[in-house]
């Protein structure tokens, strides 16, 4: 005979159904979670800003270009924009692609110009990591609420605001890292309040789902390799529609969202480089390979550790729902329901967060980049980037944990993140400051006004004028 089918999140859960008396908890808990986010504002707004790595300047040329209208430059705008961004920095532009056609174009995934540019147009581009950052903030909030009850999403948005790892992205407005890691957030968190909120109303229910899966493919447009998120998110619904009450509305409006976006960005990709598969990188360029996975293994857990150490409380976190489990699979206690649920929720969050990591560890560029990165800046800084989209999984894995804790055990736990966020925000922010990098920009992060209309400045180089070698300033032709 069949199980019946156990909702995610039953009517008497405490989670949805707070008693009178303990609501103004939540709203305190709301005012702890504003003042973390206002605080780690406040220290990325605090710190000078510095364009580290050829990739700010590739997505600074971008962003630039963009507020004009323009994805594709020709020669003469290219030359034009190069030499007016030179002015403004050590470099004009780095790790664009000349295309056969002549026009140049970022090798960079498309999507980060998209969601910055009108931050740049408005010259208020710094702010544009953090407005994304309030999303991911909001979105592990409700998910970590519904999840685990009061406190669990103040203490959601602490662990994820920080870290020096969110801190030195969220201050670096020319590159898309915490950007696409905090669409991951919101996504994952709405998405999580949408499944075990089985009580709202549907039409609630598919709006938020819809705003989880837009999130998400936000995220996959600014980085590709974001794909895996995407896709545990659309397995997860696949395989609890049931459990978590998913009406078929519900189910094809995702499918079809996720479809949509698929089909645009195939065809954005054709009209921009050529070919629905193709990207702004030279084939092989971008390669992964089991052979790169010892090296790594060797190297990111200290870097890991040092700039997200969330990672160990969520493992602990892991580890401690699995055994409550196991614990409850052998009693009839009241506790069993919870413990499932929990697994549910669980492992979802751990496939996202090890699909990704184990994803990267076979990346062969940060096996070979230790210790070769940009003189003066941290190795840290620019190894760690690709694993920061995990951040939110993890903030909501580390949230479970530290309900479990005492008050005061979480608020030790807590004051010790802070603290260790501050050392490795200062070590890897300050290593470019260091090196003479400090921005020449005026508030708005990069330059006011890029030269009207990219109107052609020095004339067109000669025949053959091509890519600059990776991470090198391509030199404008003599006028």
């Amino acid at each position: 005979m069949n199980e019946p089918v156990v909702p995610l999140l039953t009517d008497e859960n405490p989670a949805t159904t707070p008693p009178r008396a303990t609501r103004w908890c939540h709203r305190a808990d709301v005012l702890v979670a504003a003042l973390g986010f206002v605080g780690f504002c406040g220290l990325v707004l605090s710190h000078a800003t510095a364009l580290l790595e050829p990739d700010d300047y590739a997505y600074r040329a971008s962003i630039v270009a963009l507020s004009q209208g323009h994805v594709l430059l020709s020669n003469a705008q290219f030359q034009a924009l190069a030499s007016f961004l030179a002015k403004h920095g050590e470099r004009g532009i780095a790790q664009w692609h000349h295309l056969a056609s002549g026009q140049w174009i970022s090798e960079k995934n498309p999507g980060y110009p998209f969601f910055a540019v009108l931050f740049y147009m408005a010259k208020v581009l710094r702010l544009a990591p953090l407005f994304y950052g309030a999303l991911a903030c909001v979105g592990l909030y409700l998910g970590a609420r519904a999840w685990l009850g009061r406190w669990a999403g103040a203490y959601a948005v602490w662990v994820y605001c920080f870290s020096g790892a969110a801190l030195v992205f969220a201050w670096r407005a020319t590159i898309p890292t915490f950007t696409d890691a905090s669409l991951i957030a919101a996504g994952a968190g709405a998405l999580l309040w949408t499944a075990l909120e089985t009580n709202a109303p549907t039409r609630r229910r598919l709006l938020v789902g819809l705003l989880s899966f837009l999130a998400l493919e936000g995220a996959v447009f600014i980085r590709y390799t974001d794909v895996v998120e995407l896709a545990v998110a659309l397995i997860a619904v696949i395989v609890y529609y049931r459990r978590a009450r998913f009406s078929a509305a519900m189910m094809w409006t995702w499918l079809g969202s996720v479809a949509l976006f698929g089909a645009v960005d195939l065809a954005y990709n054709a009209w921009a480089y050529g070919s629905p598969t193709s990207t702004g990188y030279d084939p092989g360029e971008i390669t992964f390979s089991f052979s790169a996975f010892w090296p790594n293994l060797k190297l990111m857990p200290a870097q890991l550790s040092s700039s997200m150490p969330v990672w160990t409380l969520a493992a602990i976190a892991v580890i401690w729902i699995a055994t409550r489990w196991v614990r409850s699979r052998a009693t009839t206690s009241s506790t069993q329901g919870d413990s499932r649920r929990d697994v549910a929720v669980a492992l979802v969050l751990v496939v996202g967060w090890l699909g990704m990591w184990i994803f990267y560890s076979t990346y062969t560029w940060t096996a070979q980049m230790a210790g070769r990165g940009p003189v003066g800046v941290s190795d840290t800084v620019h190894l760690i980037r690709f694993y920061l989209p995990a951040l939110g999984l993890l903030a909501l894995l580390a949230a479970w944990l530290l309900t479990k804790l005492t008050a005061i055990l979480s608020g030790g736990v807590l004051f010790a993140l802070v603290l260790a966020s501050l050392f490795s925000f200062y070590a890897m922010a300050g290593s470019g400051i260091a090196e003479g990098r400090p921005s020449r920009y005026p508030p708005g992060g990069v330059p006011a006004n890029g030269p009207a209309g990219l109107h052609p400045g020095p004339p067109s180089g000669p025949a053959g004028y091509s890519r600059a070698p990776r991470g090198d300033l391509a030199p404008l032709p003599a006028t």
